[in-house]
């Protein structure tokens, strides 16, 4: 294979003009890698395992992939979810929902711990944006024998008149295909494009305006909002933000537009997990390769 290939980061052909046949059927060949087939992850992928536990859903099926069988709940364990702490006041509330879930380096940390180390990872990020053509790439490693997980924030590429989701979600890509992207938790196809967007993502997070005032109570100071050790909640203004919204619960929505949400930093970073076996070829390519370069 050409290194070329193998990275997805490829000079464009100097001519316009069109490309054979042939020339197309090869690059739909490059790009295609399964790591099962369809019919393999009706039967195989693992359905959500608990509340905010899509990444250690993902974790279950990349220890299957890798022909290691461990018990979900272990796999949970070892991951070590975070919970959304629904019943608290708004402050620690919202410092709940900037982590909730897990992330990239928990997935990493708890395959490790759930295959009793014979599972490694290796994360790419891809914010800022990156040189890089998605399916060609993962086709690449996937052919390798790498498993990939994706860390995607779902608020974005949104379709239009669709709800906004509200959270960020880990898959396992079981496969890919020309501008198609095969993914389990859902078992799903999405475009390329759709799935890149989502993989290029600032770390933060929209939190819905109903979400916010119904946790507001007169005995907390929304000034522990920017109480984090994380910087970026003053960056934010995410008390701002609140007490903005609190002002315009005083109008009408005739008289002046209402915010939909506030934005709160994530603990999450958007990108690509590439998981394979400890004693396995690819192991050392995996571990010395690049960061993928910025655009």
């Amino acid at each position: 294979m050409e290194r070329g290939s193998a990275d997805g980061v490829q000079a464009q052909p100097e001519s316009g003009c069109p490309q054979s046949a042939s020339n197309t059927d090869a690059k739909a060949e490059v790009s295609m890698a399964m790591v099962w087939s369809i019919q393999e992850a009706v039967a195989r992928q693992t359905l959500q395992i608990g509340v905010s536990a899509c990444g250690a859903t993902a974790v279950v099926d990349v220890l299957q992939a890798l022909g290691i069988s461990v018990a979900p709940e272990l796999v949970d364990g070892c991951v070590r979810t975070r919970l959304r702490r629904n019943d608290s006041p708004l402050p620690d509330y919202l410092h709940s929902r900037s982590e909730a879930g897990a992330t990239h380096q928990q997935l990493i940390d708890g395959a490790e711990q759930a295959s009793d180390g014979r599972v490694l990872g290796r994360f790419f990020s891809l914010h800022p944006q990156r040189k890089v053509r998605l399916v060609p790439w993962l086709a690449s490693w996937i052919r390798r024998g790498a498993v990939p997980v994706a860390t995607m924030n779902m608020q974005r590429a949104v379709a239009a008149g669709e709800e906004t989701p509200d959270a960020w979600h880990h898959q396992l890509i079981f496969g890919v295909g020309p501008n198609a992207v095969f993914m389990t938790n859902p078992l799903d196809v999405v475009s390329e494009g759709e799935v890149h967007e989502r993989l290029c993502s600032e770390s933060v997070l929209l939190i819905r305006r109903e979400d916010v005032l119904q946790r507001l109570t007169n005995e907390e100071s929304l000034s522990t909002v920017s109480d984090h050790p994380d910087t970026r909640w003053k960056a934010l203004d995410v008390e701002g933000q609140v007490k903005q919204m609190i002002t315009e619960e005083g109008f009408s929505d005739r008289e002046q537009p209402k915010m939909t949400h506030i934005v709160i930093p994530a603990a999450y970073k958007s990108g690509v997990t590439l998981f394979t076996l400890r004693d396995s070829d690819v192991v050392h390519s995996l571990l010395e390769a690049p960061e993928l370069p910025l655009l």
